[in-house]
C-alpha cells in the first residue's frame, strides 16, 4: 500500500544487496536508526489521530511500518497472531480513500488501534531482528512497492492511492 502525489517519479531503492550483505548478521540496527525511524512513526501517527491537518507524509510514515511489517510476516521472520496486520493495511487504504474523497486523512477508531499495535510490534521486532535481516526487509518492501508503482500488483495489495 501506498499514497503518493500526482506526478511522482519512481524514486531510486535506499537499501542494496550490498547495504545488506554489510548489515550485521547477529546485532539489531544501531539505536539511533531506530529511533530516527520510529520517532517518524509514532509522529505520524499522532498527527493521524489527532493532528490539526494530518498530511500525506504522516499516513506514508505509518504506511511504511505496516509495509515493512507485512514483508516480515510474508518472509516468514514473524507472525501476525492477533491478525491486525490486516485491519491496519485496511484503516490505512480507509483513510487514504477518504482523503483521495476530499475529506481529512484520519484513521477510524479501530484503525488507530490497529496501526498502533502494528506500529508497537514493529519496534518489538526491529529491536531484536539483526540488523541484515532488516535491511533485507527494507530493500524487499521498497522493490515491491516499485513494482506496484509500475502497475504490477500482486493479489493481496490493498490499493495504491493518489492524492
Amino acid at each position: 500500500m501506498t499514497l503518493k502525489a500526482k506526478h511522482r517519479k519512481p524514486q531510486a531503492t535506499r537499501y542494496t544487496l550490498f547495504h545488506e550483505m554489510c548489515a550485521s548478521p547477529v546485532d539489531p540496527l544501531p539505536e539511533s536508526w531506530q529511533r530516527t525511524q520510529l520517532t517518524s512513526m509514532w509522529d505520524g501517527l499522532a498527527q493521524l489521530e489527532a493532528g490539526k491537518a494530518p498530511g500525506p507524509e504522516d499516513w506514508s510514515v505509518c504506511s511504511d511500518a505496516v509495509n515493512l511489517l507485512e514483508t516480515l510476516v510474508t518472509q516468514g521472520e514473524v507472525e501476525d497472531t492477533q491478525g491486525l496486520l490486516s485491519d491496519a493495511i485496511t484503516a490505512l487504504a480507509q483513510a487514504g480513500q477518504r482523503h483521495k474523497a476530499g475529506q481529512a486523512l484520519r484513521l477510524s477508531g479501530p484503525g488507530m488501534q490497529a496501526v498502533r499495535a502494528v506500529l508497537e510490534d514493529y519496534a518489538e521486532v526491529m529491536a531484536v531482528l539483526p540488523a541484515r535481516t532488516m535491511i533485507r526487509c527494507h530493500r524487499l518492501t521498497e522493490k515491491r512497492l516499485m513494482a506496484i508503482l509500475a502497475g504490477k500488483r500482486q493479489a493481496h495489495d490493498v490499493c495504491v492511492v493518489t492524492v
